[in-house]
C-alpha cells in the first residue's frame, strides 16, 4: 500500500481524517498530513508538501486541500501513484464566492474570527446534521486551533488559485472523485465535471453528507478509501 498524504480543507486540521487515519494505519498505511496553514499561495503549499511527503505517494485532497492536490498533479505528477479529490471543485471562485471570503477575512483581521465558523458550519454540514452538537464541535475545534492568521492565510490561497479544469484530462493515475450528495458548498455536479475530464476517474456520491464527508459519513469514506487505494 502506497504511503499516503492527506490535505485537509480551510479551517480543517488533521481532525478532518481522524476516523480515515485510524483505520488506514491500523491497515498498515504510512500516513501523513500536508501543512496547508503555513503559506498564501497554493503554489507554495504544494511546493512544501512535495518537500516533505514521501518520493511516491498516493494523495487525497478534501475542499481546498483539492486545490492544493491539483497543483500537486501540476507540479510533479510522476510523484502521485494515486489521487483522490473529495468535495472540491476545479473551478475558480464566482464573484459572489470572492466577496464571501474576504468578508470573512475582513472578520478575521478586526479580531471578529471567533464568528466564522459558526456561520459557515450550516453550509458545510448535511441538513440532516444541523443540530449535532458533536460535529459541531469538532469544526469549531478544527477552526480555533486553525486560528484567524492561518485563516487569512488559507483565504488568500484560496483566491489566487488558477482554474484546474484545462489541466484534468492529463492526470494519468487512477483517480476517485468524492462527494457528499448534499453537498452545498461544491455541490455534486462540480464534482462529476472532475470525473468526467479526469480520463478513467470514478465518482463516487456519499448519501447523507454534506462537505465533510470523512467526518459525517466516515465509514463509508474509509470504504470508499480502501478500495481506491489497493485497486
Amino acid at each position: 500500500m502506497d504511503p499516503l498524504v492527506f490535505v485537509p480543507g480551510l479551517l480543517c486540521t488533521e481532525a478532518l481524517f481522524t476516523p480515515q487515519i485510524a483505520a488506514l494505519a491500523a491497515d498498515g498505511a504510512l500516513v501523513s498530513v500536508a501543512d496547508h496553514r503555513s503559506d498564501d499561495t497554493v503554489a507554495a503549499i504544494a511546493t512544501r508538501l512535495l518537500a516533505e511527503a514521501p518520493p511516491r505517494f498516493a494523495l487525497a485532497g478534501l475542499s481546498m486541500g483539492g486545490y492544493v492536490a491539483m497543483e500537486v498533479m501540476r507540479r510533479a505528477p510522476e510523484r502521485v501513484s494515486r489521487l483522490m479529490l473529495l468535495d472540491t471543485t476545479a473551478r475558480p471562485d464566482l464573484p459572489e464566492q470572492t466577496e464571501n471570503r474576504r468578508r470573512q477575512m475582513s472578520l478575521a483581521e478586526a479580531g471578529k474570527f471567533a464568528q466564522v465558523a459558526p456561520a459557515l458550519y450550516p453550509l458545510i454540514v448535511h441538513e440532516s446534521r444541523l443540530e449535532d452538537a458533536a460535529l459541531r464541535n469538532i469544526v469549531l475545534q478544527m477552526a480555533e486551533a486553525t486560528g484567524p492568521e492561518a485563516f487569512i492565510r488559507q483565504q488568500q490561497s484560496i483566491l489566487t488559485r488558477p482554474d484546474s479544469r484545462p489541466d484534468l484530462p492529463s492526470f494519468s493515475c487512477p483517480t476517485t472523485v468524492v462527494v457528499g450528495a448534499g453537498d452545498r458548498l461544491t455541490p455534486p455536479d462540480r464534482a462529476r465535471e472532475m470525473s468526467e475530464l479526469i480520463p478513467g476517474a470514478r465518482l463516487e456520491t456519499v448519501v447523507g453528507a454534506g462537505h465533510l464527508p470523512t467526518l459525517e459519513a466516515p465509514d463509508a469514506v474509509t470504504a470508499l478509501m480502501r478500495d481506491w487505494l489497493i485497486s
